[in-house]
């Protein structure tokens, strides 16, 4: 099963290693989103460059438009629940590529699984 992974599971690879993530990354398991990406580049990364451009050579999600994301928030009820754009830009990008959606962040966590993409 593919995974579209959030920046926080990156974080933690990139501090510390994240063993499960390097297994998925051998064996092509793994999504990039443009988003994750952008939010990555905004902090301090170690192989700057190298790191940026390895991300941006992996698959890549499908990115949803502006009015299927507006459709995903009121269909789902996604409103009040902590979400950000980037997090629903997620939900939306997992949905549109049928993959799983992995995350630490709670409130993207719960609504992957309303939505039943929610990596286990």
């Amino acid at each position: 099963m593919r995974v579209l992974v959030d920046t926080s599971i990156w974080v933690q690879h990139l501090r510390r290693g994240e063993s499960r993530l390097a297994a998925m990354l051998e064996v092509g398991e793994v999504l990039c989103h443009p988003f994750v990406i952008g939010e990555l580049a905004c902090g301090q990364l170690g192989n700057r460059h190298e790191i940026l451009a390895l991300l941006a050579a992996l698959p890549q999600a499908r990115v949803a438009d502006h009015a299927e994301l507006l459709h995903l928030i009121d269909e789902h009820r996604l409103y009040g629940r902590g979400l950000g754009w980037v997090d629903v830009h997620l939900l939306g990008s997992g949905l549109l590529s049928s993959c799983d959606l992995w995350t630490t962040d709670r409130a993207l966590q719960d609504a992957s699984r309303r939505l039943g993409i929610a990596a286990h």
